[in-house]
């Protein structure tokens, strides 16, 4: 994969099933105080990054958070499956009002590596239905009438381990390290 020319300040919005790697490209590249993490929101709401009930008032805080960083001109990284149009929808609104450019970098990796990775976690294993599920919207959304007509001012879409293996972000002029290389 070439390298991607991040814009800064920007809204990068991971897209991708459970065990696609959303997790790891944002923990080797990106600051943690860039980092908006559903997961960790709803830790925040409910004691329990797995409790799905409380993903309503995660996501509130999750908007919340990002409106301010985007207002005080900081880049954030939301990690978040967003598979579907309406996910995507309510962070694209955000960018747009504050006037910041909304990247979408899209973990798209076969079926089986994704499932694989996922059953493979240490932490916490989504179940594999809702693994296939979240795989079926990402494909509809790909499908020649998803992300590049809603907004996006770029996308770019990983298809391979070994593309996001390779995967080279620039902020700004220069190169940037990751700190954990993406695996």
């Amino acid at each position: 994969m070439e390298a991607i020319r991040l814009r800064e300040p920007c809204l990068v919005v991971l897209v991708g099933a459970a065990g696609s790697g959303k997790s790891t490209l944002a923990a080797g590249w990106f600051d943690d105080r860039e980092i908006l993490s559903s997961d960790r929101y709803r830790e925040v709401a409910s004691g329990d990054a797995a409790d799905q009930g409380a993903s309503d008032e995660a996501f509130r805080l999750l908007h919340r958070d990002l409106e301010a960083r985007l207002a005080k001109s900081g880049s954030a990284i939301v990690d978040a499956t967003n598979v579907q149009p309406f996910a995507r929808r309510a962070l694209l609104e955000r960018a747009h009002a504050a006037g910041v450019p909304a990247i979408a970098l899209v973990l798209d990796l076969p079926a089986d590596v994704v499932l694989a990775r996922n059953a493979a976690r240490t932490d916490r294993v989504v179940p594999a239905a809702a693994v296939r599920r979240q795989l079926a919207d990402l494909h509809r959304s790909l499908d020649g009438r998803g992300l590049p007509p809603e907004g996006f001012d770029e996308v770019y879409v990983i298809r391979t381990p070994e593309a996001l293996d390779g995967l080279v972000l620039l902020r700004g002029s220069a190169p940037v390290s990751p700190r954990n290389p993406p695996r």
